[in-house]
């Protein structure tokens, strides 16, 4: 099996074309960060807001844990049957999978900053939004984009979904060779979706070293000694 999918790989037509491997993992990168953008348009500004003043907490909660329970491919299809639109059905579908890990972040990440410290950014005379921008979102950062990395990983895991409504992406490898019973073909689309995610989740740990603040990091490592003793 191994050397058939290494064949697979080896064959210059599979890379080729409107059917190659490059063409598809284009589309389904375009998949995965178009609804990645929309979800955190959405969930970022609503977790912010939960996060920051208490109201609403509960309902976020709920309905964070309601939304993770929906079937996706379920739910694309309905979108579809609905719509009768692949890419709008397949893109609301991954926007509502995506929201609720960037929600849970953002929320979780304003929740666990240090009370005394809000209490001390208030007490030399910022205001709400002050304390929110410039002492609650730096020293949260690394749980929202933790959120934000959660949240990538599940698209890539399931913008394969958009084949079974006729689009393209890496899930065409899949549906088309189970259809033929090209094994070769079914492995080589779930290895190229892992790469996918790995390849991904680099840049983004990537992209939250470079904007979580130093100290925070330092505070976070230090933390993480002293549970450890």
């Amino acid at each position: 099996m191994i050397g058939d999918v290494l064949n697979w790989f080896g064959d210059p037509a599979h890379w080729q074309g409107t059917d190659g491997v490059l063409t598809r993992l284009l589309q389904h990168l375009g998949y995965t960060v178009l609804a990645l953008c929309f979800a955190l348009l959405i969930a970022i500004p609503l977790g912010l807001y939960v996060g920051h003043t208490g109201r609403g907490a509960v309902l976020l909660v709920s309905g964070g844990n309601a939304i993770r329970a929906l079937p996706t491919l379920g739910l694309v299809t309905f979108l579809f049957l609905l719509f009768t639109e692949s890419e709008i059905s397949t893109i609301i579908g991954l926007v509502v999978l995506a929201i609720p890990p960037i929600l849970a972040g953002t929320y979780a990440g304003l929740q666990a900053t240090d009370h005394g410290v809000v209490d001390a950014a208030q007490g030399i005379g910022m205001t709400g939004w002050q304390r929110l921008w410039k002492v609650e979102v730096p020293i949260s950062l690394p749980l929202v984009l933790g959120g934000v990395r959660n949240s990538m990983l599940q698209l890539v895991a399931t913008a394969a979904v958009a084949a079974y409504v006729g689009l393209g992406g890496l899930g065409r490898f899949l549906l088309d060779g189970l259809a033929i019973l090209d094994y070769p073909q079914v492995v080589a689309g779930a290895v190229l979706t892992t790469l996918l995610a790995v390849a991904l989740d680099l840049v983004l740990a990537g992209v939250q070293r470079a904007l979580v603040p130093r100290g925070v990091r330092l505070a976070q490592a230090a933390s993480g000694k002293k549970a450890k003793v």
